[in-house]
């Protein structure tokens, strides 16, 4: 109380922004780590990769070079046009530059889109389990989130029958992730045109987060800039490039919706980092996409150790993830609250691993996710612990 007046609380939309509570089980981990204890890292969705050496060493050079102002809040003219030249040349399409806006990381992106598409009360329809920024999202912008259930019958992806089930006369758009986190899913090409159909046929827009998309191990995922319609696609310089505190991500926009983009942009940020821009221009180079490369070979054999060890263990992964480098574990065989699990994993074994309630309502309970960060030897020391632990429990 302040001379008798009330305290302002905070606004109730943040009631509907859940923790990650994966930040809970790193927090305990960090915490043990400081007390001695060896943790197993299989929490974060982050590449253990540090930043390629061309990449650090151009954004050095950014910084001597007094490259530290202001760049248009849309970006870098020269990364938009070397974005555009990377879909000619990795899919084949053309994307005019102007159509790209650089962004601090992808959810920099996310939120733009969020912000020029949005009404109060307008529907996004997403998968679940799903990123969790992605409703959080559009509960900031006074969205709702409408969650549809996804599991291995699906490939863990919408599929246009589901969209057209969930769609109301409030749907402004569908929310795709592929490959997806947490569960590495790759959109089928073909169920991507149908989705995309169906969207565009219902005066509704697409959005698909494509930031893994450079980390697909069997065939190749295609970008939704192929598809008809009011397309938004989404990436990043965090997971293929290795960029995560960087924080830069772009976003390819329909021209009718760049003025306004450019306005919200100066309005919520301005603009990513300079340097940083500046740096993610030598991503590009062909002796960091040679380094990237053998880094996405290098995450494939890691799927490969640990996919078949925890099956082994009595983890049940129903399909194989094309994509990311996530695996979507059912771990009802060994108990029915799988944040609790966590826990004491983390407490009695030492290995940390993602609780499925940071995805999601559907069966979260009843999952947990693995990251395949860490090198090989460290994903077969938290099977070993795994193993030891699940035989005393």
């Amino acid at each position: 109380m302040t001379d008798g007046a009330p305290l302002p609380a905070a606004a109730r939309r943040m009631a509907d922004i859940a923790p990650f509570y994966v930040m809970d089980v790193l927090a305990r981990a960090r915490a043990l780590e400081r007390a001695g204890r060896s943790i197993v890292h299989r929490e974060i969705g982050e590449p253990d990769f540090a930043t390629p050496a061309p990449v650090v060493e151009a954004g050095v050079r950014a910084l001597r070079a007094g490259h530290t102002h202001y760049t248009p809040a849309t970006g870098l003219p020269e990364l938009r046009a070397a974005i555009a030249e990377f879909y000619r040349v990795r899919e084949g399409i053309a994307v005019d530059p102007a159509r790209v806006v650089v962004t601090p990381g992808a959810s920099g992106a996310l939120q733009l889109i969020l912000g020029v598409l949005l009404d109060p009360g307008d529907e996004v329809l997403m998968a679940d389990p799903g990123y969790p920024c992605n409703r959080h999202f559009v509960r900031m912008y006074e969205g709702v989130t409408v969650a549809v259930p996804v599991d291995a019958g699906t490939g863990y992806q919408l599929t246009a029958e589901r969209v057209a089930a969930r769609w109301t006369p409030r749907t402004r758009a569908v929310l795709l992730a592929s490959p997806s986190n947490p569960t590495g899913a790759v959109i089928a090409p073909d169920e991507l045109r149908r989705i995309a159909a169906l969207v565009e046929a219902r005066g509704g827009a697409l959005i698909v987060d494509e930031i893994y998309q450079g980390l697909v191990y069997e065939g190749r995922a295609e970008t939704a800039l192929h598809m008809p319609g009011t397309v938004f696609v989404l990436n990043s310089f965090s997971k293929y490039f290795c960029m995560t505190g960087w924080r830069v991500g772009w976003l390819v926009a329909p021209e009718r919706f760049l003025p306004a983009i450019d306005r919200l942009a100066q309005n919520i940020f301005l603009a990513a980092s300079t340097p940083a821009q500046h740096a993610a221009l030598a991503g590009f180079e062909p002796a960091t996409i040679e380094i990237l490369e053998r880094r996405r070979e290098e995450f494939r054999a890691r799927r490969d150790v640990l996919l078949p060890a925890l099956r082994g263990l009595g983890f049940d992964i129903p399909f194989t993830p094309q994509g990311a480098f996530y695996l979507y574990a059912d771990c009802s065989r060994f108990t029915g609250d799988s944040h609790a699990f966590c826990l004491d994993l983390l407490d009695r074994a030492g290995v940390a691993v993602t609780p499925g309630l940071d995805f999601g309502r559907h069966r979260p309970e009843r999952h947990v996710r693995f990251a395949y960060t860490t090198a090989i030897e460290q994903l077969r020391l938290g099977v070993e612990r795994l193993r030891e632990y699940l035989g005393e429990g």
